[in-house]
């Protein structure tokens, strides 16, 4: 799929040259003719994720051409915290 490849090339490499990264995956599956994509990101503090994704934590942040892939644009994220790491 041109999109993994687009996500493989910028995306991804994007999330992993921030410092405090500690790792970048694009989950994906396929139902039928849709592909579903998640984006899987650990990072050491929020200190991290505002350096890649500014101020607004919960604001998504997109590439420009993820809008001719996506047929969903959620605009906000979900943020977790690690248990036992």
């Amino acid at each position: 799929m041109e999109y993994l490849r687009l996500m493989e090339q910028s995306g991804l490499a994007d999330y992993r040259a921030t410092k405090g990264n500690r790792g970048a995956w694009c989950l994906h599956r396929t139902d039928g003719e849709v592909t579903h994509v998640e984006m899987f990101t650990l990072w050491d503090d929020e200190a991290a994720i505002r350096r890649f994704a500014g101020d607004d934590l919960l604001k998504a942040r997109y590439y420009d051409f993820d809008a001719d892939y996506l047929l969903e644009l959620e605009p906000e994220v979900e943020h977790f915290e690690v248990f036992g790491a």
